[in-house]
């Protein structure tokens, strides 16, 4: 098993000793408020960004007992730390890889901290952190200019439609107006909106014709 560091340029930064175990920190994203008289209350706002932490040391001298890798390609103490306070200043997520496990995820170097031990010459102790990075998805709105921004419902059409009736064999307007508006009277307002149709002989309805009512 090897715990690594790469770049998409080729880069691979090997920690030259595994750590005796590793923390992967995950919690919901919650939003606290505070309501008058009520007290607090936790509202789902997503997950926050996982923390991968873990602690180990960059020996002076290489020793295969513990050491990863070959010898010549072993990274003195000093040259390690660089490199680590190089990936803080990345601005573009590495990817950090234990293999034979299923951990392989883009991250950025959080934050670590070096320890000096009296009477291990050399040898640099470490803790770091690493924070998950996922890409942002901006869901676009629709039209023709294609910018970003959040998805927006349809406004509910709010005025109202025209209520119709499809004149059956047998039909007259009065029975339609009985059936469809509750008094038989008001068949002349319904031959007055479909006049054009219907013609100058209100009696003269076909069935299949689509009459508006309102």
């Amino acid at each position: 098993m090897e715990f690594l560091l790469k770049n998409g340029k080729g880069m691979t930064f090997l920690f030259p000793v595994n750590p005796e175990e590793v923390t992967i920190s995950r919690q919901k994203g919650l939003e606290t408020a505070t309501i008058l008289n009520f007290g607090e209350f936790d509202f789902p706002q997503g997950h926050r960004i996982k923390e991968i932490s873990f602690s180990s040391f960059f020996p002076q001298d290489y020793n295969a007992a513990y050491c990863k890798g070959e010898e010549k390609d072993h990274i003195k103490p000093q040259t390690a730390m660089n490199k680590l306070n190089e990936f803080l200043t990345y601005k573009t997520p590495l990817q950090f890889v234990i293999t034979e496990t299923a951990v392989n995820v883009p991250v950025y170097v959080a934050s670590h901290q070096s320890t000096f031990r009296g009477g291990e010459l050399g040898d640099v102790y470490f803790d770091i952190t690493l924070r998950t990075w996922s890409e942002m998805k901006v869901a676009k709105t629709a039209g023709s200019s294609g910018a970003s921004g959040t998805n927006k419902k349809p406004r509910a059409d709010m005025k109202e439609k025209n209520k119709t009736y499809t004149v059956k064999s047998g039909d007259s307007l009065s029975k339609i107006a009985k059936l469809e508006l509750g008094d038989s009277s008001k068949w002349n307002q319904i031959y007055k909106l479909n006049q054009k149709m219907i013609g100058k002989d209100p009696n003269a309805i076909k069935p299949g014709q689509k009459l508006v009512l309102s």
